[in-house]
């Protein structure tokens, strides 16, 4: 590969430029004094300027975030509306804030151990077998993360080897792709449909597994989608990994957020999963504790035996007061759980229902908090519809493209956010709608 490749012929170069010259010796004394031509600087080397290569290749190969433009457009704004940030409007309960507060005052501000610590990995371990029915062994089977992103990074970074294939759905949250660039593998795409609720469809993931397909990655509930898998897809999906001896990374995060006959089962409780699959979690959603930045994964021990390797010198431990912070939530947080889940449900219904009734149809999301209306029908792009209605009804949303091209004509609106809120939204995106001769199909 050409980026392993190139640091080698620098560094033998850097080598043959750096050889030392022979020293003259006492029998040469006699002689006039040797001389000799100084070795070329390294700067001299043939190559590009550092500013050119100083970025790796998989880095650079990676654009920003499609998102974060729209974002700094509505900072220069007032009375905008935001359906675009997917995190929870409500604070963290009390109770689990006290708990932050109290191991601050108790000195809990130092490393636990890498695992985090054993309380809460036991109580996780509770947690994961009351939902459930999942047993792990909170010892070996459970580490501890700075959120579910990290989970994420350290996962694929722990498994991919240069070349690995990941077969990855889209639309899905915007890093996925990136963490698997920046972990040495290669993103095998597979898109998700409209028309099939954007549930993945096992076939086209059986095509895209090729001999190179190391880890089938999923994340459902889905972000930017609200889709969720069916009980019949995820079965099949499990049957592919067994038959193809995957690895899998399930993204989890959305677990709690379920909607109407919707039940949530990990993939980890699926026949043959449990010995390849990667299960992971948090509290950012379910809990509100987005800024706590505290996440879980579960796996096999010598999955996170190795898991653990790129945690301890990435991250050493997560936040201590955070840990103990996450602890309380698991003990006393189901109650508050259940009631921002029931005010999401009730703004998710206002949202969908809305937005069909002006004309972008959108069909029902059943996890996490977000909705992806079509938008085709006002003849406008992803980026058009987002900038536009943000610059004329003060409503800002997310491009459906900045999550895969099969994002497009579509667009990301988050309803956690007041209901109030969500009211005057629609009436302003009806009247976007309406000078653009949209609604219907």
């Amino acid at each position: 590969m050409i980026g392993e490749e190139e640091p080698v012929r620098e560094l033998e170069g850097l080598a043959q430029a750096t050889t030392p010259v022979e020293v003259p010796t006492a029998a040469d004394s006699a002689g006039p004094p040797a001389t000799s031509s100084p070795a070329p600087a390294v700067a001299s080397l043939s190559r590009p300027p550092l500013r050119e290569r100083a970025l790796a290749a998989r880095v650079r190969s990676v654009p920003p975030s499609g998102i974060r433009r729209f974002f700094d457009i509505a900072a220069t704004m007032a009375d905008v509306i935001s359906l675009g940030v997917g995190e929870p409007d409500f604070d963290t309960p009390p109770q689990i804030v006290e708990a932050g507060v109290e191991a601050l005052r108790r000195g809990r501000t130092h490393y636990t151990s890498n695992y985090g610590t054993l309380e809460l990995r036991v109580a996780l371990a509770d947690h994961l077998r009351r939902l459930y029915g999942l047993d792990y062994d909170p010892e070996r089977e459970l580490l501890v993360t700075v959120g579910a992103s990290e989970a994420v990074d350290v996962a694929l970074r722990a498994t991919c080897d240069p070349g690995d294939e990941v077969v990855l759905h889209e639309p899905s949250y915007v890093a996925y792709a990136p963490a698997v660039v920046f972990a040495g593998g290669v993103v095998r795409f597979v898109p998700t449909r409209f028309e099939d609720d954007f549930a993945l469809d096992p076939e086209r993931v059986e095509a895209a597994i090729t001999p190179r397909t190391k880890i089938l990655f999923v994340g459902y509930p889905c972000n930017p989608t609200g889709a969720v898998l069916p009980p019949e897809v995820q079965a099949a999906l499990a049957e592919i990994a067994v038959r193809h001896d995957l690895l899998v990374v399930s993204d989890e995060i959305y677990d709690r957020l379920a909607y109407g006959s919707y039940v949530h089962r990990p993939m980890s409780t699926l026949p043959g999963m449990r010995e390849r699959t990667i299960l992971i979690g948090g509290f950012s959603k379910a809990y509100a504790m987005t800024g706590w930045r505290i996440g879980w994964l579960a796996a096999p021990a010598g999955l996170v035996e190795g898991i653990v390797k790129v945690h301890q010198y990435a991250i050493m431990s997560a936040p201590t007061v955070s840990q103990d912070a996450a602890l309380v939530a698991l003990r006393t947080g189901e109650a508050d759980v259940r009631r921002m889940v029931a005010e999401y449900d009730r703004r998710r219904r206002l949202l969908v229902d809305g937005l069909n009734a002006i004309g972008l149809p959108t069909f029902e999301p059943r996890g996490a908090f977000y909705a992806f209306p079509r938008i085709t029908s006002t003849g406008l792009s992803s980026d058009a519809f987002t900038e536009q209605l943000l610059r004329e009804e003060a409503v800002a949303v997310v491009p459906g493209n900045a999550f895969g091209p099969s994002g497009e004509g579509h667009v990301r609106m988050c309803y956690a956010t007041a209901y109030e809120k969500i009211e005057e939204a629609l009436r302003r995106i009806e009247r976007f709608v309406q000078r653009r001769g949209g609604g219907g199909q």
